[in-house]
């Protein structure tokens, strides 16, 4: 259970950062309020998986989680550009997560 939580709070984190950029400097009040709402419950919820997995396994999957996410729907939602070296750290980010969920206990 501890796992899903913490995919919910990469989710959580996605939508946090995908929120700055129409806050525009949080000069705009509705992605403001996203950017808020979407980091506090990102990170409440990923304190909730910390009494069954190790801090610094969660943290780095929830970070690892929410970088690609958020790369990748840049590339979708804003254009942003897609270049094989942005790939190959998508890929070793990837990689990592897996290994460090593979390697962590429950």
């Amino acid at each position: 259970m501890a796992w899903l939580i913490l995919l919910a709070a990469a989710a959580f984190e996605i939508a946090f950062a995908l929120s700055l950029k129409p806050s525009e400097g949080f000069s705009r009040l509705w992605p403001t309020l996203g950017v808020l709402v979407f980091g506090v419950i990102s990170v409440a919820l990923l304190a909730k998986t910390l009494d069954r997995l190790p801090v610094g396994t969660a943290y780095a999957i929830w970070t690892g989680i929410g970088s690609v996410g958020v790369v990748i729907l840049g590339i979708v939602l804003f254009h942003e550009p897609i270049t094989p070296t942005r790939l190959a750290c998508i890929a070793l980010i990837v990689t990592g997560v897996v290994g460090l969920r593979l390697a962590g206990a429950e």
